[in-house]
């Protein structure tokens, strides 16, 4: 499923003019799905495809009937895509995956037959979560997040003697997942102040973002029945930006014994595109650990995952305050780093999730937890740029912050480039902070 193919040629160019253009997130090699409508109107949402700066309806090309030359399969596959949840697409399955991807590459090369009125313009479409989220899971795969926070708390032992062996995650809110553009209410919840012996109830005063990338689960797997690593990549359709809002006071307080709570469930933000693994093909890098850590246990190792199980995905993470948009003057860049740094694979978390006996469905979402790298300017949460709130972080117009204030928007951003191959981005995942109610 991840085989570089002619959809991929660096040379392809598109009808679509602003595909073109250096440095578009959606090239013709690109191609991720997403569900939208015409902002504010009455349309019926549908699945689209991003290209350029335009989304292709992808049922109007099917309604006309511009799939009936690539086979059944890529027909089949261009309704499911055309529907205003993608969960069909995803349980589609890999096979139907690679022809619908074939089949648009193919129709939006430049030489064929323009469909301007296949066409919408992204500035003037809204988009929704493009699937029925059935679960959420939220793992903790970052080992230079874990070091970082576990030493604000554990300086001695930073890390749990689990995180090494296992892929940690707990179970989240799936109602609570919102596409680009969220706004959400500052959570309220019991903190326990520092020298306190009972908690207070109010707003969260220590609140917080983690850039993450989403994978979307594509096939799901019968109960009790295991994904073997070798074939995890099968039951993944493609990723996603995720900003996992956390409530650090709250947190504090109440994970003990059982993990994350209030501090959690209130907000969580996606991308709207799902860029698929085939598209990701090219940036797959090795999956490597530091020498001395321990091997993974047999069921989550293979040959495949060892020398491309790792996606070299550029993160980022911008903040904009209020006075920001105020005077004009436009985000702070806070950190950047890559999704090639994760200690556990895209692979190794399917498969460890799956091994209980959890069927896993199409349509559920992973998170892959926050995303630091192995220096300060790598880290994805505020929590550890400011050290746990003791060294403010100045942004460009002067102001600092050591957690979230009211009214401050939240951008991450994501793509991949390298030498012999086109850019492709993820687009941005934008939430706002609005005062606790």
């Amino acid at each position: 499923m991840s085989d570089i193919n002619d959809t991929h040629d660096p040379g392809l160019r598109s009808w679509v003019a602003s595909a073109n253009e250096e440095g578009t997130d959606f090239p013709i090699q690109n191609l991720p799905h997403g569900v939208f409508r015409r902002t504010g109107s009455a349309e019926p949402w549908r699945g689209g495809v991003a290209i350029g700066d335009q989304v292709l309806d992808v049922g109007a090309l099917h309604a006309a009937g511009a799939f009936s030359r690539f086979g059944p399969i890529a027909e089949q596959a261009a309704a499911l895509a055309s529907a205003d949840e993608l969960n069909g697409l995803m349980a589609a399955g890999p096979a139907a995956w690679k022809a619908l991807r074939t089949a648009l590459s193919a129709l939006l090369r430049e030489g064929q037959p323009a469909q301007p009125d296949a066409l919408v313009s992204q500035a003037d479409a809204e988009y929704r979560v493009p699937a029925r989220v059935g679960d959420f899971t939220d793992f903790y795969t970052s080992v230079h997040h874990a070091t970082n926070i576990g030493r604000l708390f554990r300086p001695d032992a930073p890390l749990m003697p689990n995180f090494k062996w296992l892929p940690v995650a707990y179970h989240g809110r799936a109602s609570s997942i919102g596409i680009s553009g969220q706004t959400f209410h500052r959570p309220r919840g019991q903190t326990l102040p520092a020298g306190a012996t009972a908690p207070t109830f109010g707003a969260c005063q220590r609140l917080d973002y983690e850039l993450e990338l989403g994978i979307w689960i594509g096939q799901g797997n019968a109960p009790g029945e295991p994904i073997p690593i070798a074939e995890a990549d099968d039951h993944v359709f493609g990723l996603c930006l995720l900003n996992d809002w956390s409530a650090r006071d709250i947190q504090a307080w109440e994970y003990q014994p059982l993990g994350p709570f209030l501090a959690k469930n209130f907000a969580t933000t996606i991308s709207p595109w799902i860029v698929t693994l085939q598209a990701l093909a090219p940036y797959r890098v090795a999956w490597t650990r530091p020498d001395g850590d321990p091997a993974p246990l047999p069921y989550l190792d293979c040959a495949h995952n060892r020398t491309h199980g790792a996606f070299d995905v550029r993160i980022e993470c911008w903040l904009e305050s209020q006075s920001m948009r105020d005077g004009g003057s436009g985000p702070s860049r806070l950190s950047s780093s890559s999704f090639r740094h994760s200690y556990w694979s895209v692979a190794q978390m399917v498969t460890h999730h799956a091994v209980g006996g959890c069927n896993l469905q199409p349509g559920d979402l992973l998170g892959t937890g926050t995303q630091s790298g192995p220096t300060p300017g790598e880290a994805a949460a505020l929590i550890e740029l400011s050290v746990g709130g003791q060294q403010p972080v100045a942004l460009d117009n002067g102001e600092t912050r050591t957690f979230l204030a009211d009214g401050d928007t939240v951008i991450f951003k994501g793509w991949c480039e390298k030498p012999r191959f086109a850019r492709i981005g993820f687009g941005e995942a934008r939430g706002t902070v609005l005062p606790a109610r």
